[in-house]
């Protein structure tokens, strides 16, 4: 099989969805590999160790997608639709849900797309996204310390107070892999940390994790929006694999919040959980509405690009290199996980939760591919 691996074009996304070690492991198995030239520098990688792994430096995305199978980070951006193919695997971060452009332009160009966010293990977990949950929750309060700065027109309150004026309040939405971690660097960093969540058995493990530094409340529409107008700091940690993030906050509930509070929504790749919420870039990250500041980064990640190569690299490459092995069929066959993955095949959805999200006519993976 034919690998191609391009250079990222997302503002400011610095990562790369193989590593020279990944090649390597592929090119063994016999398959051919093809990276973009450049594709990995800014995080350690030239195009010099990918020859050294037996990758063949290719110099425009035009050759990586004539590949049979593209393993990317990002989805895909407008520049990049025309050059996919029929029949093509597309393996990477798809976030179709909140993308209506996205979804119609990979079902008209019948693109097999399997999405890193909704793979599974044999528990049910999610090991294509845990890596990159866990990085966008530990910076999570990181950003949002730097966004309640009066010079980012924060409130300018201290995330971890000083002695004798209390610390920020913090509201994390969310106990997954993103609250957790969240909570875990807000605590450290002396704010006084309360997590929602719907399930009071994940909220009992966190209490069990954290002892009396964490603050905990079962997840409502009675309980999230006056936590969050008490708020300094609020965290957006709701994930919904494949699908919409469900939306808590509403603009109203912005207005009981004190001006200069901040909202980072780690959701905004499936759409974020509050109304007011639309993505944002690391060039241009914050915006304030009804005068509370907003960071909707979806590729929060790539802030700490190498950390989070190594991280995604590492987790996927044993399903790329089932994919390029056994090719799909038997691949998505053989193995449930991967078959969670498949998003899209032959202009058909075969994810059942984004077909019900998206308004679309869901068909089993195994009966799309028959």
């Amino acid at each position: 099989m034919r690998i191609g691996v391009p250079r990222e074009i997302k503002n400011h996304e610095y990562r790369v969805a193989l590593t020279p070690a990944g090649a390597k492991a592929l090119v063994a198995c016999g398959q051919r590999v093809s990276v973009q030239a450049g594709a990995g520098v800014k995080v350690g990688f030239p195009d010099e160790q990918y020859r050294a792994a037996g990758a063949q430096i290719v110099a425009g995305p035009q050759d990586v997608y004539a590949c049979d199978m593209v393993i990317k980070v990002k989805e895909l951006q407008s520049s990049e639709f025309a050059l996919t193919h029929a029949g093509q695997i597309l393996f990477c971060y798809h976030h179709f849900a909140p993308d209506a452009v996205l979804l119609k332009a990979m079902l008209d160009a019948r693109v097999t797309c399997v999405a890193y966010e909704t793979v599974t293990d044999h528990t049910g977990a999610l090991p294509l996204l845990v890596p990159m949950s866990q990085i966008a929750g530990r910076l999570a309060p990181q950003v949002g310390a730097w966004a309640l700065q009066m010079a980012n027109g924060g409130s300018g309150v201290l995330l971890g107070g000083v002695p004798g004026v209390a610390p920020a309040k913090v509201v994390i939405i969310g106990g997954g892999t993103v609250g957790g971690n969240a909570a875990r660097i807000a605590i450290g960093m002396g704010g006084e940390v309360t997590l929602a969540d719907r399930s009071a058995a994940r909220l009992a493990r966190l209490e069990e994790v954290f002892g009396a530094r964490l603050k905990t409340a079962v997840s409502s529409e009675h309980t999230v929006a006056p936590l969050a107008h008490d708020a300094d700091l609020v965290i957006g940690a709701v994930l919904l694999p494949g699908k919409l993030a469900p939306r808590l906050l509403r603009r109203d509930d912005l207005k009981q919040m004190r001006p200069g509070s901040v909202i980072v929504d780690v959701a905004i790749d499936q759409g974020g959980i509050c109304e007011t919420s639309r993505p944002t870039s690391h060039s241009d990250p914050i915006y304030a509405e009804q005068g509370v500041i907003h960071y909707c980064v979806p590729n929060m990640p790539s802030a700490v690009a190498r950390t989070a190569t190594l991280a995604l690299a590492q987790a996927t490459l044993p399903y790329a290199l089932g994919l390029a092995g056994k090719g799909l069929r038997r691949a998505i066959t053989e193995n449930p996980g991967l078959r969670a993955g498949l998003q899209l095949h032959a202009g058909q959805v075969t994810h059942a939760g984004l077909a019900q999200d998206t308004g679309r006519n869901f068909v089993d993976p195994l009966q799309a591919m028959a």
